[in-house]
């Protein structure tokens, strides 16, 4: 069984780990183009997206107050299989139907959320480690419906800056990573 976002994770997930696969220990202190993470903050947060992400499809509580260091023991390993596991929690269709009773937007919404964090902090891993971003444009239709439809709100709460100028002919990730508030032509210092 699939959904629509489980298919879309099925895209984004795998580049996503093969990224992770390649971080060297050395580079667990950059900077990242999300000004307040570190990329050893950076890949934290992605085990909390797709731990959290797995409670959000069983209806359970998350906390996203407090993001715990993740990186211990063969790590690398363990974002796979989290990240496997969060597909699996979402290939039911039935985690399509209904509010979240802990976030109070559509369970569909979430999924949608989850497709951004993870292509948005694919391309700020990507350039924080110096790694091509290979992402699937069948991704990017889902990312801007969400930013379409909530980035606004994103911006609100912070977890958006503001839009950032990109030339007329930037491509088209380009162009939704500027509306998360991110430099497109970031580079490491």
């Amino acid at each position: 069984m699939s959904t629509e976002i489980s298919d879309l994770l099925g895209k984004a997930v795998p580049v996503v780990t093969a990224l992770v696969a390649r971080v060297r220990d050395e580079q667990l202190p950059a900077v990242t183009p999300c000004a307040e993470f570190t990329v050893r903050d950076l890949l934290s947060h992605l085990f909390q997206v797709v731990r959290n992400f797995q409670l959000v499809a069983d209806r359970k509580e998350v906390d996203w107050g407090v993001t715990p260091d993740s990186l211990v023991g063969d790590w690398r390993a363990d974002f796979a299989s989290e990240a496997h596991q969060m597909i699996i929690a979402w290939a039911d269709p039935a985690v399509l139907d209904g509010v979240s009773p802990g976030m109070g937007l559509p369970h569909r919404t979430l999924g949608l959320m989850m497709v951004v964090d993870l292509v948005v902090h694919g391309w700020d891993l990507s350039r924080a480690i110096g790694q091509p971003y290979p992402v699937d444009v069948s991704l990017l239709p889902a990312v801007a419906e969400f930013l379409d439809t909530m980035g606004d709100m994103g911006r609100k709460m912070g977890a958006f800056g503001p839009a950032v100028p990109v030339p007329a002919d930037a491509d088209r990730l380009a162009r939704l990573i500027a509306g998360t508030g991110r430099d497109p032509a970031w580079q490491p210092a």
